[in-house]
């Protein structure tokens, strides 16, 4: 570890080694050279020549591919002190290596061709193992409520107690907003588009000089590189570069599985205040430094925190996209090195800790059954008074009963700080022809949930088991948690 300069948290605390590496030198530059690769191929491939003769053998080809791989970092480097350019540097370099090809390298190409193209081959990368990770919280979430979908709890409006619900069904609100951001991921993913090799202003001008104006076949390098490179296809349109409204897209997926990450987190943790739910907490971890009881929801806390950052950093590409100029500018670079890398580490960061949460959540079915039953009373009333209208009761007469010793319960609760009495005010009560033991008969949680266990199975059944039917070969990824 570095101690005398800064190191980024989301490298040494949050992200995954599987992330880190997307977004590596190794694999950015490694690409560059299987872009270099696949443009020469194709030159090749349409017959490039120059007096009747091949400009590019595969002799040439073959030095290239030998060297894919194992990049000359400290030439590059040295180089790069010299001529003050990435690409070139690396050109340079990647000639040192092939000899018999260093003059083919790059031809006809401009820098975002191996820059651009490499960006949008990296998101596209990172973007799979988004997916991968997004869907494995789903199966965290499907076990977790299948598990409680019949535990009845009370359910909040305003974080005030209203008409309970059970665990299981509240799982399946995180999960529907999970599944929005799955289907918004997949449709972008679905559209992720090369920028092929269009030159420095994207009329391929340059590959009209070198294919002696052949339209026909200038028509045909942008398909051949997007599949070489395992793509279907690459934009149609460009100026110098891509548009950077597909950064904005894919910040914008992001974005969205950052909020409802932190919307669960946010209920866990109100959830865990109530001694409800409990987040994974291990026999060592200590939870304050000065109140060695306190077991602080420390995940979903970092889940929030990392989720905001990924929400406020949605703002950088679409600024980037907004002021671009023209054919392009070069501000959309230094901003591009740290928006893009960093959202996708946060993000990664944020599903793992959704991983580990879901996979080890606590629940306390005891304490949820006291919550419940001190409010139970008040959720029953309409209940009482209609089993009060079947014996013979008035029901506007009734309703105005309850209402006042509704009231007078609540004070018993909130003012004097006791245990509610609502059943024995309503059974002491003449206008009501039921005794205590009766009222206490219609205490029963399960009386009302409503539909919310057949809403789980069906919910689970419908929508979530064949999301994970379709991505079975993505499932039984297991988070590491480094701090």
């Amino acid at each position: 570890m570095e101690t005398d300069r800064y190191v980024s948290p989301l490298s040494e605390r949050y992200a995954s080694k599987e992330m880190q590496y997307i977004f590596s030198p190794d694999m950015k530059f490694r690409t560059w050279r299987k872009l270099w690769i696949a443009l020469a191929e194709t030159e090749m491939e349409l017959g490039l020549s120059q007096n009747g003769k091949p400009v590019i053998s595969q002799e040439q080809i073959d030095e290239l591919k030998a060297h894919a791989e194992d990049i000359n970092y400290d030439v590059a480097k040295a180089r790069e002190k010299v001529v003050r350019h990435d690409v070139m540097s690396h050109v340079y370099a990647y000639g040192q290596q092939c000899p018999k090809a260093a003059g083919i390298i790059h031809l006809g190409a401009t820098s975002c061709y191996v820059g651009d193209n490499t960006d949008i081959i990296v998101m596209t990368e990172a973007l799979k193992l988004v997916k991968k990770k997004l869907v494995n919280v789903l199966s965290e979430l499907a076990a977790f409520a299948d598990k409680y979908k019949d535990q009845p709890t009370l359910a909040f409006t305003h974080f005030q107690p209203a008409q309970p619900t059970t665990v299981g069904k509240r799982a399946t609100l995180w999960m529907q907003e999970f599944c929005l951001d799955l289907e918004d991921l997949e449709h972008v993913l679905s559209g992720m588009k090369l920028l092929g090799s269009k030159g420095t202003t994207g009329t391929q001008a340059s590959f009209l000089e070198l294919f002696d104006g052949d339209q026909e076949t200038i028509d045909k390098i942008d398909p051949m590189i997007a599949a070489k490179m395992g793509f279907k296809e690459c934009y149609p349109v460009s100026g110098q570069t891509y548009s950077r409204k597909v950064d904005t897209r894919v910040a914008n997926v992001l974005a969205g599985i950052a909020a409802s990450a932190h919307k669960m987190s946010n209920d866990i943790r109100l959830l865990q205040h109530l001694k409800e739910v409990e987040e994974p907490f291990e026999k060592t971890q200590i939870g304050s430094s000065a109140m060695a009881y306190k077991r602080n929801p420390m995940r979903s806390e970092r889940i929030a925190s990392l989720s905001r950052y990924v929400m406020i950093d949605a703002l950088n590409p679409a600024i980037t996209s907004a002021t671009q100029w023209f054919e392009r500018t070069l501000d959309d670079s230094a901003n591009k090195r740290l928006s893009i890398p960093e959202g996708f580490l946060a993000i990664d960061g944020i599903l793992d800790l959704c991983l580990n949460v879901v996979d080890g959540l606590v629940v306390y079915p005891k304490v949820i059954e006291k919550h419940l039953m001190s409010e139970l009373p008040f959720m029953a009333t309409e209940n009482i008074m209609m089993d009060a209208v079947k014996l013979g009761g008035n029901r506007q007469e009734l309703h105005e009963k309850i209402r006042e010793l509704s009231m007078e319960a609540g004070k018993t609760v909130k003012v004097e700080g006791k245990d509610n009495n609502l059943l024995e005010l309503i059974a002491a009560d003449p206008a009501f022809p039921l005794t205590l033991e009766d009222l206490q008969k219609s205490m029963e949680p399960s009386r009302y949930i409503g539909r919310s266990k057949e809403q789980v199975d069906n919910f689970l059944s419908k929508v979530i088991r064949p999301i994970l039917e379709e991505n079975k070969d993505l499932l039984g990824v297991k988070a590491e948690i480094n701090v």
